[in-house]
């Protein structure tokens, strides 16, 4: 979803809006802007592969300013969910996840880690992302939001 929506905003060179704008764009002045929600999305999906396959996530520095500079970062993050094979996940049930933000001595384990953290940040950071590119005039609709849909036959 998100390399096609930014690939989508050379639609707003066209209409002589400046790309650069998206970047600190925000809906709301306590939101954090558009590059915030590309990189934590990145963030979660980088960490649930890593974390529920026994891996330390890989270290991405927030340096992002440009819309190319965010698609470098997408690709790395797809790059490194797709390498973690289904093998390395045999043991995601039992995966322990130490978060700094929780309750001192506490963990998430694999299936709350995943349905708890990761799916619901994940969807929210891509939600806000969508949300300023729409507010912004960027022509993506619902379907570049879910993105392919593999239909088989009843």
């Amino acid at each position: 979803m998100y390399y096609q929506a930014i690939a989508q905003c050379t639609q707003a060179l066209a209409r002589h809006f400046d790309v650069g704008v998206l970047m600190t764009d925000r809906l709301a002045p306590d939101m954090k802007p558009f590059i915030y929600q590309v990189q934590s999305a990145c963030d979660y999906a980088k960490a649930g592969a890593a974390w529920l396959s026994g891996q330390k996530p890989p270290k991405h520095e927030d340096t992002e300013q440009t819309i190319d500079e965010l698609r470098a970062r997408i690709c790395k993050t797809v790059a490194f969910a797709e390498s973690v094979t289904e093998a390395q996940y045999a043991q995601a049930a039992e995966q322990r996840v130490s978060l700094s933000f929780a309750p001192p001595g506490t963990v998430l384990v694999g299936p709350d880690y995943l349905l708890q953290m990761t799916i619901p940040n994940v969807y929210f950071h891509l939600a806000m992302a969508y949300a300023v590119l729409r507010h912004n005039g960027v022509d993506v609709g619902k379907m570049d939001f879910l993105g392919p849909i593999n239909w088989v036959k009843a």
